[in-house]
């Protein structure tokens, strides 16, 4: 089998409404699906996505720069395709669109292996279990009011979950606990609770956050500061009980061997984007696993399903519903758990007709 062409297309899904964290103004999310055509019938699929659509076309054209690379390849060789890749992108450098443009292409390698041989990726991998604990991060905006937040906390829970996050940013300490104690209220003490500061807060700011959000006993406490203060997140993590993690927006191995180093998360947050697809994460989750840390994919629901059925060390898998229009099939939740698919592939596929409906032009 010879990958023949690298097919892509920019699609928009526009959110019900506009959402605010910290730092984010949200209005809609921008896609760049990638169908990776072959001589025989199998597509591989992949993509990669922005907040909203005005960099898309750069995340287009670093992929195809990428055809050169892949194009007439055998998509087995997968792993020397990615170290080829690698070498190609020095000049821009390994962090940035370099690593999303690497990621979609080896999403689509990895797709294109599975359905090859009719396995799921978590097959190939080595499957370790067949579901995994999920938490809803669809919601419990800053933008939202606390009678908000405690009816949507809720209907989150009449829908089967076990796991909520919420996010973090108004401009006092108090104003935020006082959120907190409201969703903890809500859903009782039993419920798994997450809260996402999304980089907003100074150091000193998110030390006396996260010693007054001691008393609500929250899984972990998220981004605290910006994601290149890997110092001032490791001054956070010392300082409060609390587990802290981070990660969602930083790139590669290397990336990943400083945050260990510097001690500066409790819990890893590879993006399957960002870290450059399954080849990388596989990598990182690896060497979390050597400094007994754990892992929790960021966002990418569909396609972290499979690393999460392979991949002991993964907690919690992040369910964000954005991505699910797109797609033939369906996630399934059980008992507050996401099942892992038994697909080729990656297990889930682009849907030609929400594809059209979303297509930007």
């Amino acid at each position: 089998m010879k990958i023949t062409a690298l097919r892509t297309v920019q699609v928009e899904l526009p959110l019900e409404t506009p959402i605010r964290t910290s730092i984010h103004y949200v209005e809609s999310i921008g896609c760049v699906l990638l169908s990776m055509e072959t001589d025989e019938v199998l597509i591989g699929e992949g993509l990669v996505w922005s907040l909203g659509t005005r960099r898309l076309d750069t995340l287009e054209a670093m992929i195809q720069s990428l055809a050169v690379k892949v194009v007439g390849r055998d998509p087995h060789e997968h792993a020397g395709l990615w170290a080829e890749m690698w070498g190609d992108v020095n000049f821009f450098g390994a962090k940035g669109i370099t690593l999303f443009a690497i990621g979609a292409i080896d999403m689509a390698l990895w797709d294109l292996v599975g359905k090859a041989h009719g396995l799921s990726v978590c097959r190939l991998l080595g499957q370790s279990r067949d579901r995994v604990r999920a938490y809803h991060s669809g919601g419990l905006w800053v933008s939202m009011s606390i009678d908000e937040l405690q009816v949507q906390a809720r209907d989150f829970l009449g829908q089967g979950y076990r796991a909520l996050k919420m996010r973090l940013g108004k401009p006092s300490v108090a104003e935020d606990i006082e959120r907190v104690a409201a969703v903890r209220e809500a859903i009782g003490p039993d419920i798994d609770l997450m809260a996402d500061a999304n980089q907003g807060f100074t150091v000193n700011h998110a030390i006396r956050m996260g010693r007054a959000l001691e008393p609500y006993n929250l899984v972990w406490f998220e981004e605290p500061v910006r994601a290149h203060d890997l110092a001032g997140s490791a001054r956070v993590a010392a300082e409060i009980d609390t587990p802290i993690a981070s990660g969602e927006t930083e790139y590669a191995r290397y990336g990943f061997r400083d945050m260990l180093e510097r001690g500066s998360a409790d819990v890893l947050m590879p993006d399957l984007e960002r870290v450059g697809g399954i080849t990388e994460f596989v990598k990182v989750a690896h060497m979390a696993e050597a400094f007994d840390i754990p892992v929790s994919p960021h966002v990418y629901t569909e396609q972290c399903l499979q690393l999460c059925g392979a991949l002991h060390n993964i907690n919690y898998s992040e369910f964000m519903p954005w991505f699910a229009p797109l797609y033939n099939e369906s996630t399934d939740l059980v008992d507050g758990d996401l099942l892992i698919p038994d697909r080729p592939g990656l297990g889930f596929t682009f849907n030609p007709e929400a594809v059209a409906r979303m297509r930007l032009e």
